[in-house]
């Protein structure tokens, strides 16, 4: 009994091997995805539209976009910015609470501020 179990277990389970590129069920996963943190998307950001949404993988925020702050809680309403951009936003606790702490992606090394 325990054999045939086993059997049956190991040909349901093998849709969801990694492919072999490296994208799996739930690491590497492509904008649109569902995720539970960030750590599982390709981007690097979960984010979600609201409380009660799904978060789903997405792109970080280019410069001069609408971004979050890197955060602990590692899923977002707005990505982070793209690597080598700062966002330039509220860094309290106050801010964090009560999700106004958006800001705006800018390039650290750039002149233009807009």
């Amino acid at each position: 009994l325990l054999l045939p179990c086993l059997l049956l277990v190991l040909l349901l389970l093998a849709p969801a091997l990694p492919a072999p590129q490296g994208r799996g069920l739930i690491i590497n996963l492509e904008a649109g995805e569902l995720c539970l943190q960030s750590i599982q998307c390709k981007s690097g950001c979960c984010q979600r539209e609201g409380v009660l949404s799904l978060a789903r993988c997405a792109p970080k925020a280019a410069e001069f976009q609408v971004c979050s702050p890197k955060s602990i809680y590692n899923v977002y309403y707005k990505c982070p910015c793209e690597s080598g951009l700062t966002c330039d936003a509220d860094r309290t606790i106050v801010g964090s609470i009560t999700n106004t702490n958006h800001g705006v992606c800018i390039d650290p090394r750039s002149t233009d501020k807009r």
